[in-house]
């Protein structure tokens, strides 16, 4: 996987920071967060970066659970998903390509989940995405009510 763009920078990037490292990835980065913010109710943005030696990730949350973390990089950026068991035998049902399904089953499991890691560059990678979100999130055993006009309705997985 590429490294993260913002190694080594004290402070969270800046929206013309992040399109300068994205580059043309800027475009598939904002459709993914617009369609998780659609179809699965994450809209909880937080930037978090443990180290400067780690650099600056995008925590995307719906409610106060994890559904992904964006790492953005030079000319695209990696999707990072911690998946649970169920959500990883769940997997082959879902229509997710064969080599994220075979990636998912070959990844350790520590006691938080299997982490899956992808590359995004371009807006055919968004359904993957979102497929693994969905995955994710209908598999948590966490069906939360969401913010926003959805307040209220609970929404176990993406549309």
């Amino acid at each position: 996987m590429p490294a993260n763009a913002f190694i080594g920078k004290a402070r969270k990037p800046t929206e013309p920071e992040l399109a300068a490292a994205l580059g043309r990835a800027k475009a598939t980065w904002d459709q993914l967060l617009a369609g998780l913010d659609r179809d699965c109710g994450a809209n909880v943005h937080e930037w978090k970066s443990y180290s400067r030696k780690d650099g600056w990730s995008l925590r995307v949350k719906r409610g106060e659970q994890t559904v992904v973390w964006l790492v953005p990089c030079s000319g695209s950026f990696s999707a990072v998903f911690v998946l649970g068991e169920r959500a990883a035998q769940a997997a082959p049902a879902t229509g997710l390509p064969e080599s994220v399904i075979k990636m998912i089953h070959e990844a350790p499991n520590y006691a938080e989940g299997r982490v899956v890691r992808l590359e995004a560059k371009t807006p055919k990678d968004i359904g993957t995405l979102k497929k693994l979100a969905s995955l994710k999130l209908a598999n948590s055993g966490r069906a939360k009510a969401v913010s926003g006009p959805r307040i209220g309705k609970a929404r176990p997985s993406c549309r």
